[in-house]
This record gives C-alpha cells, structure tokens and sequence, in this order.
C-alpha cells in the first residue's frame, strides 16, 4: 500500500487539504498529516484540523509521495520551513513523487523541482518563475510532479493521486461511488 504525507499549515485551504485527506483514504492509500508545529491547524476558512502528527515526527518516517495543499499563507509557511524544502528535494532525488495545489507549487518551485517542467498553479503564483512552463489545465502530471489550479480543481487533482498510486481501476471505483457527474 501506498504511503502518503500531507503537510499541513495554519492558513491552509481546508477544501484542498480534506478533499485529498478523504479521497486517497477511500482509495485504500495510508494518509499521515502532519502539522508543521503542535497542535491544532487553523485553516483558511477558520475549519480546525487536527493533524495525526508533528512535521517533526513524520520525517522518521519515509513517504511514496508527499502532496502540499494550498491556500494562504498556509503555503508560505510550507515554503518558508526548511523541513519541507529538503524533504521535497529528498523525495525528487529518490525519483518519488511530489504534488502541490493552488498556491503550493510555489513550494515546488522553490525547492528547484520545476524546473524545466510543465506545472500549474493558482493564478499568479507561478508566473515569472524561471524555467517552468505554466499551464492552465485543471491538473498537470510531469513526470514524478503533479500540480494543480485550486479549491475548484481538488478532487480532479485527488483522483489523479489515486491513480497514479493505486491504478485507474482504482480511481474508477472511488470516482463512482462519488456519484460525480
């Protein structure tokens, strides 16, 4: 089974953060959040999360693919932790995943994984980054990086992490049982 580390910031889009939480737990896939400093996350929206555990205690451990969700500052405060820069350049080198929604690819970008690649973001949030060619798709996969728009794009954004962790089929079931349209 797939291990998945969600990074959670105060200030983060709570839409974002839950909907990848909940559809990847469907999907049969081990979720562990966990909060940049103790205790309780206050998000964007003023929704409480509680995460499983301290950023601190979930790098003991290893991940097949940490994904950042966006919203702000919850994504500056990502970007500006050194913990997550290096674990984000760790997880590239090791050929793993990384995906970012919404403002969070700025995170990407900073920790250099964007380069020479297509991603896409929030509006605004990765233009003028050097060497990044930007989109505007809902979702964009390029090579080990997924990236996505916002709140409105999360659970395209979610299934597509299904998929590439668990296979189509997969994605299928959870997709069905949503009763998406």
């Amino acid at each position: 089974m797939a291990k998945v580390l969600v990074p959670l910031a105060d200030g983060c889009e709570e839409l974002e953060a839950v909907t990848i939480i909940d559809l990847l737990r469907r999907a049969g896939i081990e979720v562990v959040t966990a909060g940049l400093k103790p205790g309780v996350v206050k998000a964007s929206r003023g929704v409480q999360l509680v995460p499983d555990v301290t950023l601190d205690a979930a790098l003991q451990d290893s991940y097949d693919m940490v994904v950042l969700p966006g919203g702000m500052p919850g994504a500056s405060h990502l970007k500006d932790d050194a913990r997550i820069l290096a674990l984000l350049k760790k997880m590239a080198a090791a050929g793993k995943y990384t995906a970012a929604i919404c403002a969070a690819p700025m995170v990407l970008a900073e920790a250099g994984l964007l380069q020479g690649r297509q991603a896409t973001s929030y509006p605004g949030f990765l233009d003028g980054v050097p060497g990044v060619t930007v989109s505007t798709s809902a979702v964009v996969l390029d090579g080990t990086v997924l990236t996505s728009r916002g709140p409105g794009t999360a659970m395209d954004f979610a299934l597509a992490l299904v998929e590439v962790l668990a296979g189509g089929d997969t994605r299928r079931q959870v997709e069905t049982a949503l009763v998406r349209p």
